[in-house]
């Protein structure tokens, strides 16, 4: 026998478990208003007992906003987003907001699609990974009427506010430990560096430090798929075949970096005294390593605390509205896999 469908609850059914009025309960559920603890309490235990969910949409057409803050990254296929994710998820704690997750596989065209639903359901607040986006993204975020947060990178002009690294300043930080350690040959290896637009920012700082000290890259190795160890020992081995005196490797990621170092390891090729090696992000996932990689922290989850707080900051009446830019300093660690100068 089929069961006719439930009708949807309604703030008189929990008015009529709690013994409150509708308006009360309208209160208690929206957060808003006077209402004593006891009273608090007994609506939101009829509510929890009944299963009432609050109809968001319908408070969205009085307020024009909902309590969804749409978080739009490029992947969730390695550590690095995941620990942003972790960041604004422990900032939004306590608060009305809710992040919504989008992935754009690094693609304009894509992310083009993410904003455009998720723009459709008027959220309170945008955080958005990088500075570079296609006209139609730019347009969506500049009219979004809501505060717009791009993350992991300083290195251009955000719409509006923004909270990262500057990615050419760590290439060239990651160039002068380099040089100064007395390396000379040495080789980038970087995934998806058409569409990754900061580790293309960090090979141009790297290169500008090598050029001024009178050095070129002396082989280098791409490939457009995801960050991978069986990748890292493959571009490894690519580029030794072809330049066999190179004494250093610089990855554009760990887990490439991490597939580098122990492809040599079983090669019994020295490591740092015959061959140096580097990534980036400072995957703690790799702390079990034979040896710790030289690496940079790029300040992932306090990134996303950073981002969250903007916009949580944006949602008081009468706060400022002017753009917040905040750069954080990563932090640089030399492992046992880079000579110490």
């Amino acid at each position: 026998m089929t069961r006719p469908p439930r009708r949807p609850l309604t703030l008189r059914d929990v008015s009529e478990a709690s013994g409150v009025s509708e308006m009360t309960v309208s209160r208690v559920l929206r957060n808003k208003g006077d209402v004593s603890e006891k009273t608090r309490a007994k609506v939101q235990e009829a509510a929890k007992r009944l299963g009432y969910v609050p109809n968001k949409i319908a408070g969205a057409l009085a307020s024009n906003r909902v309590n969804l803050v749409a978080v739009v990254i490029p992947s969730l296929k390695n550590m690095v987003f995941p620990e942003v994710l972790s960041g604004v998820s422990e900032a939004f704690e306590g608060s009305p907001l809710q992040p919504v997750v989008g992935v754009t596989d690094y693609t304009p065209e894509k992310e083009e699609k993410v904003l455009f639903e998720m723009l459709s359901w008027r959220p309170s607040g945008v955080i958005i990974a990088g500075l570079e986006h296609s006209e139609a993204s730019q347009a969506m975020l500049a009219q979004a009427g809501c505060p717009v947060v791009e993350i992991m990178d300083t290195d251009g002009e955000p719409i509006d506010s923004c909270v990262g690294i500057s990615h050419r300043r760590a290439g060239r930080q990651m160039a002068d430990e380099i040089l100064k350690a007395g390396y000379r040959r040495i080789g980038f290896l970087g995934s998806k560096m058409p569409l990754d637009h900061r580790a293309r920012k960090r090979f141009e700082g790297f290169t500008s430090t090598l050029g001024k000290a009178g050095l070129e890259i002396a082989d280098r190795e791409f490939y457009s798929g995801g960050s991978a160890l069986a990748k890292g020992r493959e571009m490894t081995a690519q580029l030794l075949a072809r330049t066999p005196d190179i004494d250093f490797m610089y990855y554009s990621n760990d887990m490439i970096g991490a597939g580098g170092l122990l492809y040599l390891l079983d090669k019994g090729i020295a490591v740092p005294g015959q061959i140096g090696l580097a990534g980036f992000n400072g995957v703690e996932l790799l702390e079990g390593l034979p040896r710790r990689l030289a690496t940079m922290d790029a300040c992932r989850r306090e990134i996303g605390q950073r981002a969250a707080r903007i916009i949580l900051a944006r949602q008081e009446e009468d706060a400022p509205t002017d753009p917040v830019v905040e750069e954080l300093q990563p932090t640089l660690s030399l492992g046992d896999t880079l000579l110490r100068g």
